[in-house]
């Protein structure tokens, strides 16, 4: 059966070594196999430890990036790109550490940073962003990890919004090193169909997250469940499904993600509730 996984942003932001010591095991204890941790900042959390950690409760992991204020690859000064690359070429670093073959999320511009473009802007942008990912893939691939660039909705960016984008923007940059990172929640509000986008996407899918459209827990939606795990299989698809939601309770990342109300009854009814759908979801294939 396809591994299962949760982000820990669940439940806490930013995610440091003292929160995955308690996170980590009950994740474990519920049957997840894969535990998603964000690199908010390098640093937050120490990636050997974090290995150890996971090892030892059978754990696989998977690296998400933050692309927070100031962290922009495109329409920006030379200086603000340049950090950005070395931010992303840590979180590469800290994938590699710690045993992830991905480093996924929206690796192009601040999230929140939204401007109108014409087809021509969007063309030139294209081209910048192609050249500014291609140190950063050359180091990813350097590290064994595969960098995946996710496309956010409308609200959260006028960059990346569809997987059409998606393959258009990454076009020039090695596919074995450098794929899409599908997110449901976005899916659902961007794509005409969830399971058509994932069959174009085709073997550019590196990292799938999912969750309820209203980013509870899967399942507890209207979401075509059936139709995007067996496109997910037509495309040959083997990594993990990835809970991905968050928690009100932080002001930051409640405000950053537009949580203003609980998602489920518990926190952990998201990760629980969610685990036991997408168990029985994949049991009937």
């Amino acid at each position: 059966m396809r591994a299962l996984g949760v982000n820990t942003w669940v439940w806490t932001s930013p995610l440091t070594g003292a929160g995955l010591e308690e996170i980590a095991p009950r994740v474990a204890a519920w049957g997840f196999d894969v535990v998603e941790l964000p690199v908010e900042d390098v640093g937050d959390w120490d990636p050997g430890r974090a290995r150890d950690l996971l090892d030892g409760l059978g754990l696989a992991p998977r690296v998400v990036l933050v692309m927070g204020p100031g962290r922009e690859l495109v329409a920006t000064d030379p200086g603000t790109r340049r950090a950005t690359q070395d931010y992303l070429r840590a979180v590469v670093d800290a994938a590699a550490a710690v045993g992830s073959p991905v480093a996924a999320g929206p690796a192009y511009a601040s999230v929140g940073r939204t401007w109108r473009m014409s087809a021509a802007e969007r063309a030139s942008l294209a081209a910048e962003l192609a050249d500014a990912l291609g140190p950063v893939v050359e180091h990813a691939a350097q590290a064994g990890v595969r960098l995946a660039v996710e496309p956010l909705n409308r609200y959260e960016t006028s960059v990346l919004n569809t997987v059409g984008q998606g393959l258009e923007l990454l076009a020039d940059l090695p596919s074995e090193h450098c794929g899409l990172a599908l997110d449901v929640y976005h899916m659902n509000i961007e794509e005409q169909g969830i399971p058509e986008a994932i069959l174009r996407a085709g073997d550019r899918v590196a990292h799938v997250q999912v969750c309820a459209n209203d980013r509870g827990a899967p399942g507890a939606d209207h979401l075509d469940w059936h139709g995007i795990v067996g496109a997910l299989d037509a495309i040959g698809y083997s990594g993990p499904l990835v809970i991905e939601s968050f928690t009100a309770e932080n002001a930051t990342i409640a405000t950053a993600a537009s949580v203003w109300r609980p998602l489920a009854a518990t926190q952990d009814a998201i990760a629980v509730d969610g685990l036991a759908f997408l168990r029985s979801l994949l049991s009937e294939r």
